[in-house]
């Protein structure tokens, strides 16, 4: 796929009028290249404790293998990543700008070495809910994958270890990324059910399982 030269300038602008929208800061926001800010050096707090569900992932990554569990193939259906963040309170209004414009690139820039994409699609948005349980959550990513194994290798760390089966573009940003972040939250799911409203008139729904 040949990504057009104006596409990272575009992203960006587009990252800033989102922004903007959202509430959160005020323009103007990022520079031009997505890559431009330093990388801080701190980030956000994580318990030592180990996460059942990373120690189950990291067991099944060992018996199958890596280049198993990250094969496109590898259980294959729309797998959604859910990311949500809360910023330091020290970032600047350009540096949140700078962390959103590069999530979204990812879009872009997440490829095997075959240059093939990992990534379907990248969706954000700013916390607007007035229920509050929001846990003081600000800006929200839905990253949707093909397969197991695409998010697998998109992922990568602390479940793949070996840089040959994990997206160098996703750890680059992990670690620009980090500092700015007081709080990260991921839950990700593959789309087992699907419910769908009927035509006007009708009372049942429809649900479609995988």
């Amino acid at each position: 796929m040949t990504v057009p030269p104006c596409f990272s300038r575009r992203l960006v602008h587009g990252v800033t009028a989102l922004l903007c929208a959202g509430g959160i800061v005020q323009a103007p926001l990022a520079k031009a290249d997505p890559y431009s800010l330093p990388i801080a050096t701190s980030g956000p707090v994580r318990s030592d404790a180990p996460d059942p569900m990373t120690l189950s992932a990291q067991q099944l990554a060992r018996q199958v293998g890596y280049a198993r569990f990250t094969d496109p193939n590898w259980k294959v259906g729309t797998v959604r990543h859910m990311v949500m963040f809360r910023y330091t309170k020290g970032s600047t209004p350009a540096q949140r700008a700078e962390v959103t414009a590069r999530f979204m690139h990812l879009a872009v820039d997440s490829r095997r070495m075959d240059g093939m994409p990992v990534v379907v699609s990248v969706e954000s948005g700013f916390q607007n809910s007035g229920e509050g349980v929001g846990n003081g959550l600000q800006q929200a990513f839905l990253v949707t994958f093909r397969s197991e194994g695409d998010r697998n290798y998109y992922v990568g760390k602390p479940v793949v270890t070996d840089a040959a089966f994990f997206d160098p573009a996703h750890e680059a940003f992990k670690e620009f990324s980090a500092p700015y972040l007081e709080k990260v939250v991921v839950f990700d799911y593959d789309v087992a059910a699907v419910t769908t409203p009927q035509e006007p008139g009708r009372k049942k729904y429809h649900t479609s399982r995988r």
